[in-house]
């Protein structure tokens, strides 16, 4: 017992000794190792320091060497070589003709790689920018409507190469706005809280007509208005990025767009746009298909000038677009419902004197099968409403997408309207105006095949032209005019209620065979109705004058 504890304790303290030591060195080298790794660490952390700046100099360089018209300012850049990404902080781009103020402003962009798309073997990038800011204005806008250059050819993508080589596969936009100036008191147009998402960009191969990358979009438009995009891309496909999903649109303000629409002569005060459909962007074919578009509470003006060049070319412009672009086989536009509630229109005259106003209130519009290819069929539609406000007023109309010219026909009735509200109308044609008397118009009107075919029928009911007070202010020989005229009309009291009626055909051939519907619709406006109203009175009252004036044999 003695002998065997003597013989293990030298034993057991060389185990002791041999395990220590062992310790020792695996303590050494685990702190040779930490050591190493964070001396490499940082080494790295220090060079990717001191290869920022020379790296933000030589990109920057780069990129605005790519591109045409602007300039790319950097303000800072890190590197982060473990995770093989960057981020670029407090960017700007400006255009070089107009630099003040930026067009953008981004204060964060990342670029790494796709560790996701990495694990299926594809070396690609993603991108992810945070708060971009947009901004620009009708001058900065034109300078670029006015560059000859195709986008392709302006650098962009030689730009985005000289950030990061690596392809874009995933696409990230947090929070952006986007804001464009236009001249005079408006409201500029506003997008905010933008975000974006795309990913699965660099598929490799995609059959034609399959779209690899899902899309996801939504934004806050002037300030209540959204909108929302869900869909799927082929960004590969050329000639241009190909795209289809479904859009909805919830209460965009309209009055927003009161700088461009004025340029076409239209001026929108107010109401909202609702609107929810479908589109297919693609190389061989475009396709928009709306399942409803509401307007609600629209207040707006169509102001007709005089025929002058720059009215002529509006309207040219308008009737050029809508016949490029009906029964084009690569575009098809269909609305399946349109629909205007709680709305009031009017049709402002500055081309007569004095200038007038024709309004219609309590409009209520429904159109179905709207659509810009004949095969779809005949659109539809009717439209109720006040004519000056008091005159019960239904129009119903149908038409076809233009082939040789405009197809249409409309039919209008509009009853018992107080034509106290109609004098600026009166003073503008007949140089007269009224205290009282009801007006109406029965018309019917088809325009096919480069002919117009139809009638204007205005109906005037216990007209009384001249009133003392209303006229106090009035000259000698305008009291005369009017007086007259209204003498003429009481003569007429053989007729059921004292109507005054008559009727004038309209037909002939279309002045162009290029003339689109919207300008035979303005020339309608004006010379078939408006100028039927009051010549035709007159002429009516004038040959009762007349008979009245012979002797009976």
């Amino acid at each position: 017992m003695v002998q065997s504890r003597t013989t293990s304790g030298p034993v057991s303290l060389l185990r002791n000794l041999d395990f220590r030591f062992r310790n020792l060195a695996r303590r050494k080298s685990l702190v040779w190792i930490v050591g190493s790794v964070s001396l490499i660490l940082i080494l790295s952390f220090v060079a990717a320091h001191l290869l920022d700046e020379p790296l933000r100099k030589k990109m920057e360089a780069e990129i605005n060497d790519s591109l045409k018209g602007y300039t790319v300012r950097i303000e800072r850049l890190d590197f982060h070589p473990f995770g093989l990404s960057l981020d670029l902080n407090e960017s700007t781009i400006s255009q070089t003709a107009h630099p003040d103020p930026p067009i953008a402003h981004i204060p964060k962009l990342s670029a790494s790689v796709h560790w996701k798309a990495l694990l299926r073997g594809r070396l690609v990038a993603d991108w992810e920018l945070d708060n971009p800011t947009i901004r620009f204005d009708l001058t900065q806008f034109s300078e670029e409507n006015r560059d000859d250059t195709p986008i392709k050819e302006k650098g962009w993508q030689e730009a985005v190469q000289a950030i990061y080589p690596l392809k874009i596969n995933r696409f990230v936009i947090r929070k952006g706005n986007v804001t464009y100036i236009d001249k005079g008191p408006f409201r500029p147009l506003q997008i905010t809280q933008l975000n974006f998402l795309a990913e699965n960009i660099r598929n490799v191969q995609s059959e034609e007509g399959t779209y690899p990358s899902p899309v996801q979009a939504e934004a806050v438009v002037f300030d209540t208005g959204k909108v929302r995009l869900t869909g799927h891309a082929d960004f590969l496909a050329e000639p241009h990025v190909a795209v289809k999903g479904e859009f909805d649109v919830e209460k965009i303000a309209l009055d927003y767009f009161r700088p461009i629409t004025e340029r076409y002569n239209l001026s929108v005060r107010k109401g909202a746009l609702d609107a929810a459909g479908s589109i297919e962007y693609a190389s061989e074919a475009e396709t928009i298909v709306i399942k409803k578009l509401i307007l609600d509470g629209i207040d707006a003006d169509y102001n007709y000038q005089a025929p002058a060049a720059a009215t002529d070319e509006i309207a040219k412009k308008v009737g050029q677009t809508a016949r490029k672009y009906s029964n084009e086989p690569t575009l098809e536009v269909k609305v399946d419902k349109f629909e205007a509630r709680n709305s009031q229109l009017g049709f402002v005259n500055r081309a007569a004197k004095p200038p007038y106003r024709v309004i219609f209130s309590d409009v209520a519009i429904n159109i179905e099968n709207f659509s810009n290819h004949l095969k779809d069929g005949v659109a539809r539609g009717q439209a109720k409403g006040k004519f000056m406000g008091n005159g019960p007023t239904q129009i119903v109309f149908a038409f076809r997408p233009e082939t040789k010219g405009p197809d249409f026909n409309i039919m209008v009735r509009i009853e018992n309207t107080d034509m106290r509200t109609m004098n600026d109308l009166f003073r503008a044609y007949g140089n007269f105006d009224v205290a009282g008397g009801v007006f109406s118009l029965y018309s019917e009107i088809t325009v096919r095949q480069g002919k117009i075919e139809g009638y204007v029928k205005p109906l005037f009911r216990d007209m009384d032209v001249y009133d003392e007070r209303q006229d106090r202010e009035k000259s000698v020989f305008r009291k005369l005019y009017e007086g007259l005229v209204g003498g003429i009309a009481s003569l007429l009291q053989n007729r059921p209620r004292e109507e005054v009626a008559t009727q004038t055909s309209i037909s002939g051939d279309i002045e162009s065979p290029q003339t689109s519907t919207w300008e035979t619709m303005l020339r309608l406006i004006e010379n078939a109705f408006f100028k039927a109203i009051l010549p035709g009175f007159e002429r009516e009252v004038s040959q009762r004058s007349d008979q009245k004036r012979k002797p009976t044999s």
